[in-house]
């Protein structure tokens, strides 16, 4: 028996192409326009799937999911939506649905999504709403597809209690992906403790996180908690876990695999039940080969890992960004300013190395010095030249290139076991060959065989390489 697929979406052209292509798939299709007809073959049996747009004329998507729980808990449903924000991610897995797909999607991952669907026997899961004021609150924003793949995790993770790890360069909003996790999360009644291992003493470390008894240690008059009791039913955020020294580790393993911590001087263990995410900016992987990091700890955090696309990956959400530093300042009492078009285009122009805390910076440097109420892109042109290197600065830098080498050298052979690893040539061209790769496509707008003969490099180890170091190639008319 042919499965079937209900669809709601009041636009005709949508439901035509989703027709067809579900069609094509093998499955029967019944298309509405509203939520009411949708409700009306739900009510009478009719479907084995539900896909639904949030934005519907007579009823909100939204509204009608935890109706459809209640009458069928077992028959899953598809949310799609061109809202996309974190929000309608995180708000369609709390009311229950099988996926949130963002429009525009790809069809063919659409028809693998109901078939997967299909199949499921789904259990009945959280229908905690989400206060529609609180949007304007939430601290992730973006439209583009990079962060669509990331609020389709956070929207997972909200659900489930498993330990997350965030990677992506500084600035790109690792703590903001934690904050989040936590305050939609089962935790979000508990505390909300974040440490950031790089801004600690490394001889200081283990008694900031696990606390330490009185007479631990000289200056120890009194018993102090760490950071892992003050968490206790929350999260506890451990940013730059990178930098934690291997002593840390090892105790931060125990907590892991045993549930339990001993304050440093104390001679017994504490439960704890606390959630962990980590952050870092670092490659985990190679502090691992370099005897830096604990692999046996790297997997006890990595269980979800969630990777941030740098702003320059995602330049599309510059606008969404603008916006929303631009009401903060308001609300600030700054007052309120707008940026022309052609404000918004230079700065998509740059590649932010300081991703979204440096536009942040610009906007609030822009709105605090300037008085006009429109930005213009002149004004953006000379706060631009604030983000670029003074030529002497470019000569110091490249007259440290040697120290620099020798620096990350001296750190690599900082380890017992270097000296057996044949793998220091490749780690080190790792390091600077997507540099290298990436400006010189920019400085030839992104035409390869320009590149390739600048480099010296034949076409064919050109392309090789763009496709190991997943460096995106730009085009740009010059």
């Amino acid at each position: 028996m042919m499965d079937e697929i209900l669809i709601a979406d009041d636009d005709a052209a949508i439901r035509m192409v989703l027709t067809h292509a579900l069609s094509r798939a093998g499955f029967r299709v019944r298309a509405a326009s509203n939520a009411a007809t949708l409700w009306s073959w739900i009510e009478h049996g009719f479907g084995d799937l539900v896909i639904s747009d949030v934005g519907m004329p007579d009823e909100s998507g939204f509204d009608l999911l935890p109706k459809i729980k209640k009458r069928r808990p077992q028959l899953p449903v598809i949310i799609m939506s061109a809202q996309n924000t974190v929000l309608t991610a995180i708000t369609a897995a709390e009311k229950g649905a099988f996926e949130y797909l963002a429009k525009p999607f790809d069809l063919n991952e659409l028809v693998e999504i109901s078939k997967r669907a299909i199949q499921s026997s789904r259990a009945e899961i959280s229908k905690t709403s989400i206060d529609k004021n609180e949007q304007d609150e939430l601290p992730l924003i973006g439209r583009s597809r990079a962060m669509q793949d990331i609020y389709r995790i956070i929207a997972r993770l909200t659900q489930i209690d498993l330990t997350a790890m965030i990677t992506g360069e500084s600035g790109t909003g690792k703590e903001l992906v934690a904050r989040v996790l936590h305050d939609f999360g089962k935790r979000k009644n508990g505390p909300f403790v974040a440490v950031n291992m790089a801004a600690i003493p490394k001889d200081l470390i283990e008694s900031e996180l696990f606390g330490y008894e009185k007479g631990a240690f000289t200056g120890a008059a009194s018993r102090n908690s760490g950071r892992f009791e003050q968490a206790e039913g929350g999260t506890l955020f451990l940013d730059e876990i990178g930098d934690m020294p291997m002593s840390a580790q090892t105790r931060l393993l125990r907590v892991l695999q045993e549930g339990e911590f001993t304050m440093v001087g104390g001679v017994r263990p504490i439960k704890t039940n606390i959630r962990i995410i980590a952050a870092t900016h670092r490659d985990l992987t190679q502090l691992i080969r370099i005897g830096k990091f604990r692999e046996d700890l790297y997997y006890r955090l990595n269980v979800v890992p969630i990777n941030l696309p740098p702003l320059r990956s995602r330049r599309d959400d510059i606008v969404d960004l603008v916006e929303h530093f631009l009401k903060q300042a308001e609300t600030q009492g700054l007052g309120r300013k707008v940026f022309t078009q052609g404000a918004v285009k230079k700065l998509q122009q740059l590649d932010w190395p300081g991703n979204i805390r440096q536009l942040e910076n610009m906007i609030n440097r822009i709105v605090a010095l300037y008085p006009q109420d429109e930005v213009t892109e002149d004004i953006v042109e000379a706060e631009m030249a604030h983000e670029i290197p003074k030529s002497n600065d470019v000569i110091q830098n490249v007259a440290n290139l040697d120290l620099s080498v020798r620096f990350w050298l001296e750190n690599c052979f900082d380890s017992q076991d270097i000296h057996d690893n044949d793998d220091l040539f490749r780690k080190f061209m790792a390091e600077i060959e997507p540099t290298l790769l990436r400006y010189t496509l920019e400085q030839t707008a992104g035409n390869q065989i320009k590149a390739s003969k600048i480099l010296g490099l034949n076409r064919n180890t050109l392309r090789k390489k763009l496709k190991e170091y997943d460096i995106e190639i730009v085009k740009v008319s010059i």
